[in-house]
């Protein structure tokens, strides 16, 4: 009877243990889920799918312009490759501005706060907020490329197409497609609604498609 009692006590007492390591698994399971912040994907995000969108609406709707009054391959090639340089340097200087800007003002905060603080504090605080500050130039590179994607698309597209008609239907057809895929990426890395994102994002290429071939086209047969 005693080492059954004894056997009984020992059971008893090695049960909550078990009890507290599977709900301490099942906690760290169901944690990551619960509070992972979407947000903080939102700085390269931005300067990715916006940089990269910016790069396919500026540069199609540049050539579709050029393609409006000038149906020469060559032309419309080169006036491609002209406004993927410059949206490319645009979009990084902005972008290392803008970051840098914010970096500062960052910095600032950190040291009006470092002086309220005690040493050990300060010392621990110090560390954190430097892994949370913006960096200026990873930023610049990330728009500046992302920006290069995207124009590519349009000057793939128009490069290998003589016959005028074709490759304006070509450009439309695979800048449409590419704007699709660039809401569809932005929604769903952002856990935003896909679909009307999406949406969003085709409708205004389109506009800003049609608009300036249209302003083009009418500016070009008015003889000015």
């Amino acid at each position: 009877m005693t080492s059954n009692q004894t056997s009984l006590n020992q059971a008893k007492l090695v049960l909550p243990t078990n009890d507290l390591e599977q709900q301490h698994a099942t906690t760290l399971e169901i944690e990551p889920e619960e509070t992972f912040d979407y947000s903080k994907r939102s700085q390269w995000l931005r300067a990715a799918v916006l940089g990269a969108n910016d790069g396919l609406v500026s540069t199609a709707s540049l050539m579709m312009g050029i393609g409006a009054v000038k149906q020469d391959l060559k032309v419309m090639i080169l006036s491609g490759f002209a406004g993927l340089v410059a949206g490319a340097c645009s979009m990084a200087i902005g972008e290392f501005v803008s970051v840098y800007s914010q970096l500062d003002i960052e910095v600032a905060q950190m040291k009006r706060e470092k002086e309220r603080m005690s040493g050990s504090d300060r010392e621990d605080s110090n560390e954190e907020e430097k892994e949370g500050l913006p960096n200026p130039l990873q930023a610049a590179a990330a728009s500046a490329l992302a920006f290069s994607v995207g124009a590519m698309v349009p000057l793939l597209a128009a490069s290998f197409i003589r016959e005028y008609k074709v490759r304006i239907a070509v450009v439309v057809a695979a800048v449409t497609v590419a704007l699709v895929v660039f809401g569809w990426l932005g929604a769903a890395l952002g856990k935003a609604p896909v679909f009307r994102s999406s949406m969003r994002v085709l409708f205004g290429g389109w506009m800003a498609m049609f608009i300036t071939f249209g302003l083009t086209k009418l500016i070009g047969s008015s003889g000015l």
